[in-house]
């Protein structure tokens, strides 16, 4: 299968993208994630002001097979919801990389970054996960 993968974008194991946009990161799942998860109806997503702590889960993301934690792949201060997402959720299916961005995050640690794979990493991670027959 192939997958679509953002080439601005970090990833984290649990296949979460971030996105810097100017002094925000912008979170979202990947392609490969909504994939496995198949038909989202819901997304549960923090209130801006809150902390989210990378690796923790800051919402769910749930299918009609599957809910998901969707982790925080760094941490900071939420300043954006994507409260479009409650009225469709479908999104996250058609467009993980656009429209379907969950937060926007102000870094507490810009270091952490560093610690995320790049797309042509992440794409190879995929690719493993993919011959193992899980996520």
């Amino acid at each position: 299968m192939a997958y679509k993968y953002d080439a601005q974008a970090r990833y984290a194991k649990t296949h979460e993208w971030v996105r810097m946009e100017g002094d925000y990161a912008v979170i979202g799942v990947s392609d490969y994630a909504q994939h496995l998860l198949s038909d989202i109806v819901y997304v549960e997503l923090p209130e801006v002001g809150d902390s989210v702590t990378a690796g923790e889960s800051m919402g769910t993301v749930e299918s009609v097979k599957a809910a998901e934690d969707a982790n925080a792949p760094v941490s900071g201060e939420v300043v954006e919801v994507n409260t479009d997402l409650e009225d469709n959720p479908e999104w996250v299916n058609e467009d993980p990389f656009g429209k379907a961005w969950l937060v926007k995050v102000s870094l507490s640690d810009a270091g952490e970054l560093d610690a995320l794979m790049d797309a042509g990493a992440y794409e190879a991670f995929v690719q493993e996960e993919e011959e193992k027959g899980g996520h």
